[in-house]
């Protein structure tokens, strides 16, 4: 009597447990209607998560089109368990007695979103972003304050699937107008002085600096450059003086120079680009460089040269702006060649360049220096001996100092831009001017003029308002007789 009650104990609590079991797996059983082949019913379900599907209609088969995808199971006769195992699309199909095809249904095993979901709306609150499932992949949509805010939730999608579609918008601008001044300054300053003593006798010729005969004295161009200007340059000052004695002739020649110079370029490039994008400018050109081919052919490739620029903005929150800049500027430098092949030689380039980024808000510059080059170079040739003594070795020397220096800024301001509106007329650099009449240009010398009304007719900007009008613009070639005619302005 004990062994039965405790056996009708187990068995009242089996019962019980089988009755809360499907009381909680029919809250969560979802209910579907399979009537038939010409009805297809499409599921989804999480990648490693199960799901049950209760039917309309009783079966006792199922198969599965691939098992590799997902694991489907029955419970009942009307309740089955599907389990996502990879991403990807499968069909289901259900019989009943006989091998009777009672129904069919297609199962999409797809990411599992929920987890992505919360995190997206606990990050970017208010930012509507939404993440959906498309074909097995994830779909981000919606609308983000900024570009940034765009990059993190796709870095966060990436870690719940690899491939995402990226359908948000991004409400601030997100296009980025850099304006880059390039100001370079070259400065050079050099000194020479050299001495020569040419002495020509009956039966010798003594010579100290360049060799000079007696039929190029007295100042030629071979003598101005005997007296040992380094450089090759022409001297600012010379001095030639002869000493003629017992049938001797004796010719001292001083070349002094003293050279100072600054150059300044300047070039102010403004580009625009999407954020992300990489956008580049070149002012410069682009020279031949001839590369020997098989059976002898000759082939030329072209080297570019000048001021170049290379941006990739990124548009961060609250109106902050990644910069990365590449600015360069080369030059031609015809001291250094290299020779390649019959004759022909190729010039080298003297490249300044430079790679960085910044982070700027709208309307903030910064500058890149310290670009600075220094080149000194001192010669000095001597008579031995002779050329050591002080003060007096300067008589037998010729010394020459040159110093070059150049020194690059760069200087870059960013800027959020829009677009003009449709209508909005963009100014070009010609329009506040306009070609001269021939009055104007041959009587007054006026190359350009203020635009304004040939009448009067229509409105005038206000800059030139107290310009006044002009009856033609242009030059004339033939004079129209009783002055222009209302159709002809209009």
């Amino acid at each position: 009597m004990i062994i039965k009650s405790k056996c009708g104990v187990w068995a009242f609590a089996l019962l019980a447990g089988l009755f809360m079991t499907e009381g909680h797996v029919s809250a969560q059983t979802r209910q579907i209607q399979i009537s038939g082949t010409n009805r297809t019913t499409n599921l989804t379900v999480a990648m490693g998560k199960s799901q049950d599907i209760r039917t309309d209609k009783s079966f006792i088969d199922i198969m599965v089109g691939d098992p590799d995808i997902a694991d489907v199971n029955p419970l009942t006769d009307h309740t089955l368990s599907i389990l996502g195992k990879k991403i990807g699309t499968t069909r289901v199909s259900v019989y009943a007695e006989g091998k009777k095809l009672v129904g069919i249904f297609d199962v999409e095993v797809t990411y599992d979103i929920t987890r992505l979901t919360n995190e997206l709306n606990r990050r970017f609150p208010g930012s509507h972003l939404r993440a959906s499932t498309v074909n097995g992949r994830i779909m981000l949509s919606g609308e983000v304050a900024d570009a940034a805010s765009l990059d993190q939730a796709v870095t966060i999608a990436r870690q719940f699937g690899p491939e995402i579609i990226n359908a948000v918008s991004v409400s601030s601008p997100q296009q980025v107008l850099l304006e880059v001044r390039f100001i370079e300054i070259s400065r050079n300053a050099g000194r020479e002085l050299g001495v020569q003593w040419n002495r020509f006798g009956e039966h010798s010729i003594t010579n100290i600096g360049n060799r000079t005969s007696a039929a190029n004295l007295p100042i030629t161009a071979a003598t101005e450059t005997a007296a040992g200007v380094l450089s090759g340059g022409n001297p600012f000052g010379f001095m030639i003086g002869r000493i003629v004695a017992s049938g001797v002739t004796t010719d001292v020649m001083i070349n002094a120079l003293e050279e100072r110079g600054i150059a300044r370029s300047l070039a102010e490039p403004n580009l625009v680009a999407l954020s992300g994008d990489t956008a580049s400018f070149l002012a410069g050109g682009e020279y031949p460089i001839p590369i020997s081919g098989s059976f002898g052919q000759i082939t030329v490739a072209y080297k570019k040269y000048g001021v170049g620029l290379a941006f990739t903005p990124t548009v961060l929150s609250r109106g902050l702006i990644n910069i990365k800049i590449e600015p360069e500027v080369s030059q031609i430098d015809t001291n250094h060649t290299i020779s390649v092949s019959n004759g022909v030689s190729v010039p080298a380039l003297t490249v300044r360049r430079a790679s960085t980024t910044v982070e700027l808000r709208d309307g903030q510059s910064f500058v890149i220096g310290g670009l600075l080059q220094t080149t000194n170079q001192n010669q000095i040739e001597q008579l031995p001996w002779l050329g050591t003594v002080p003060v007096l070795g300067t008589l037998f020397s010729s010394k020459s100092y040159q110093k070059n220096q150049t020194d690059l800024a760069i200087i870059v301001t960013p800027h959020l831009v829009r677009p003009a509106r449709p209508g909005n007329l963009i100014k070009s650099p010609a329009d506040e001017t306009q070609p001269p009449n021939d009055a104007d240009f041959f009587l007054m010398g006026k190359t350009e003029i203020p635009p304004a009304d040939s009448r009067g007719k229509g409105p005038m900007p206000p800059q030139f308002a107290n310009a006044g009008t002009k009856p033609f613009t242009g030059h004339m070639l033939d004079l129209p007789r009783g002055g222009i005619s209302d159709a002809a302005i209009q």
